[in-house]
C-alpha cells in the first residue's frame, strides 16, 4: 500500500533547498495543488527541473511569483514575465537545455545510464565545458543524467497500490520523471480500486510511487 497524504504533509516533506522535478507542458499535466501549496508555504532556494515555466499564474508560475526557486533547469521560459524579470535581475539562475536533451537526461538518470550522446548543441554555447565524443566520424556531446530529490507528478487515475494512468498529452513528462525522482509524489484526479485501470493503461507502475495525494483543483 502507498501512503496517502494531504497536501500539507506533502509540502512538509520538501525542505528548503531541495531539487524538484515538476511534470507538465505549458500547464498541461501539472500537479497544480502541490504547486500552489508549495508557493503558499513559502519554500525557498528550490532547484526546479521543468520542461517550461508556462505563464505567470499557470503551471509552475506560482512558485516564481512566491520567490521559491533559486535555480531553474528547463527548455523554455519565454512566456513567463516573472521568470524573465527574475533572471534579468540575477535573482534566478537558469540553465537552458534543449527539450529532447532534457527528457533524455532525465530518462538516463531513471534507468541508470551514465549519460547520453547527442549531436544537439555541438559547435554552440551549449557545448561549452562538456566532453565531446566522436562516434563513426561524428561528434556528440556527453550529457549527464539529471535526477532530483523529489518528482512531483500528476495522473488521471491512481489505484490503491499506486499504479498510474494518464490522459492524452497530459502524459508528457510524468512517466519519465517518475523514474528519476528519489521520492515520487503523485497528485491524481481520482483514486480507484485495483483493477479499474486496465493493465495496458498503466504507464507508471506503483513500485515507483512513494506518496499519493488527492487533487484539490
Amino acid at each position: 500500500m502507498h501512503l496517502a497524504i494531504s497536501l500539507h504533509d506533502a509540502v512538509d516533506l520538501i525542505p528548503d533547498g531541495a531539487s524538484v522535478m515538476l511534470s507538465g507542458f505549458m500547464g498541461v499535466g501539472v500537479p497544480d495543488g502541490i504547486v500552489h501549496a508549495l508557493a503558499e508555504a513559502g519554500k525557498k532556494d528550490l532547484t526546479l527541473i521543468s520542461n517550461d515555466t508556462a505563464r505567470d499564474t499557470s503551471g509552475p508560475g506560482p512558485l516564481f511569483a512566491a520567490h521559491c526557486v533559486k535555480k531553474l533547469i528547463c527548455s523554455h521560459m519565454g512566456l513567463n514575465t516573472i521568470v524573465q524579470a527574475q533572471y534579468a535581475s540575477g535573482e534566478l539562475e537558469v540553465e537552458l537545455v534543449p527539450q529532447g536533451t532534457l527528457v533524455e537526461r532525465i530518462r538516463a538518470a531513471g534507468v541508470g545510464l551514465g549519460g547520453i550522446l547527442t549531436p544537439t548543441g555541438v559547435g554552440t554555447l551549449v557545448a561549452e565545458g562538456k566532453q565531446i565524443i566522436e562516434v563513426d566520424g561524428k561528434e556528440y556531446l556527453l550529457e549527464l543524467p539529471l535526477s532530483a530529490d523529489f518528482a512531483l507528478i500528476a495522473a488521471r487515475s491512481c489505484d490503491y497500490v499506486g499504479n498510474l494512468s494518464y490522459m492524452l498529452t497530459a502524459t508528457n513528462f510524468n512517466p519519465i520523471m517518475a523514474l528519476a525522482g528519489r521520492t515520487v509524489i503523485c497528485e491524481p484526479e481520482e483514486i480507484v480500486p485495483v483493477g479499474v485501470i486496465p493493465p495496458d493503461a498503466v504507464k507508471t507502475p506503483g513500485v515507483l510511487v512513494d506518496h499519493v495525494i488527492r487533487s484539490t483543483t
